[in-house]
């Protein structure tokens, strides 16, 4: 099966200096990330991401947005490594971001991200050996699944 993709123009000298949810396609993949569609959200995230300019910080920030979707697409497949490591760089890639992304709640945003950084340190099934039952007790204590919302 091929997948068919419009042909993305390169920004060259207009390059945009931040992303707001008024670009259709900046808010769709938030949409689609905040519905938990972690892997299109991806998509739609990296084609914005891929013309940008190599040093644009814009690119650098939508860079951490498209790592966000790929951490929790990790995370809803059982891959707990993969979705720690790639958050990690998610959030490193996010410093500095406001100027970027001027209408995204980035604190709010954060500290979701860092509730679900100290949980994937100890995933899930590393706390069955220490249940007498086999049953995995953590499961209340899974954060829940972060929005990336508007600043209020």
């Amino acid at each position: 099966m091929e997948i068919c993709r419009l042909p993305i123009k390169p920004y060259g000298r207009n390059c945009p200096v931040n992303m707001t949810l008024k670009n259709p396609d900046f808010a769709r993949g938030v949409e689609l990330f905040n519905h938990a569609h972690f892997f299109d959200a991806h998509e739609v995230l990296e084609d914005l991401w891929r013309p940008l300019p190599r040093d644009a910080p814009l690119r650098r920030h939508l860079q951490g947005m498209v790592q966000l979707a790929v951490a929790f697409h990790h995370e809803s497949t059982g891959n707990y490594v993969g979705a720690r490591s790639v958050l990690a760089r998610a959030l490193r890639n996010l410093d500095g971001a406001e100027n970027s992304f001027p209408h995204v709640d980035l604190d709010r945003l954060r500290a979701e991200l860092e509730l679900w950084l100290r949980y994937l340190i100890r995933p899930p099934d590393t706390d069955k050996k220490h249940s007498r039952s086999g049953l995995d007790v953590r499961r209340e204590a899974v954060p829940p699944m972060p929005r990336i919302l508007a600043r209020s």
